[in-house]
């Protein structure tokens, strides 16, 4: 049984039919990466998985759970940590207290996971700073530990190379690297910087104009020609 399956998703904006039939899945232990050109309905379709907007038609599931009529909060409770594009933590919350967010669905006494300390050490060097004052990496690894405080089943990123220094973007594969390799989390990572999904990637799935047009095995993608597919 396949972690997160998504079959024949719909979605429309006005009169403009975004997401076609659109079907993937994701699997436990394995890193499957979402590419394609800008517009062409990724975001689209990540927040339509995490109940952010209704989809017109379709089915999901999460570990044989149905959770497309579920809300969001419901979707974070039954195993999905989502990390948005742009980030999102709060600026005016302490490295700490942005920590606690991702806390929220737990009981109060929960701790922070130390866990999250190991796999981004300069989050505990700047625990009480400001999430505004940190750089855009760093702010980064904060919204990556965010999503993993409740210890999700699926962890699904959206571009998470976005604006990042390169050497924090090693970083952050390194940590996406050895989650999946624990078998105890899907990875779903919707990612525009090319080298760094084929890197990762154990299985691609590319769309265009709100349709899966190709997907396989992440170690075909050179010899399908992937690049230039999604070359913008």
């Amino acid at each position: 049984m396949k972690l997160l399956e998504l079959s024949n998703i719909n979605q429309y904006y006005g009169g403009s039919h975004i997401l076609r039939n659109v079907s993937i899945s994701a699997e436990m232990g394995k890193i499957t990466v979402l590419l394609g050109r800008n517009g062409v309905g990724k975001t689209t379709l990540l927040k339509s998985l995490m109940g952010l907007i209704p989809i017109r038609s379709g089915t999901m599931s999460l570990n044989g759970m149905q959770i497309e009529s579920i809300s969001c909060d419901q979707r974070a409770r039954a195993g999905i940590g989502f990390v948005p594009q742009g980030r999102e933590i709060f600026n005016r919350l302490s490295v700490q207290d942005n920590l606690r967010m991702g806390l929220a669905a737990k009981p109060a006494s929960t701790p922070i996971p130390q866990e999250l300390f190991e796999l981004f050490p300069v989050l505990k060097q700047m625990l009480f700073r400001k999430g505004g004052d940190l750089s855009g990496g760093q702010q980064q690894q904060l919204a990556i530990a965010r999503a993993l405080a409740s210890g999700p089943k699926l962890l699904v990123l959206d571009e998470p190379t976005e604006g990042i220094q390169p050497s924090i973007i090693k970083d952050i594969g390194r940590v996406i690297k050895m989650l999946a390799s624990r078998g105890d989390m899907g990875i779903l990572l919707c990612e525009q910087y090319y080298d760094f999904a084929e890197e990762l990637a154990d299985s691609y799935i590319v769309m265009d104009r709100g349709e899966v047009v190709a997907s396989g095995p992440g170690s075909e993608m050179a010899a399908k020609g992937i690049r230039q597919m999604v070359a913008i």
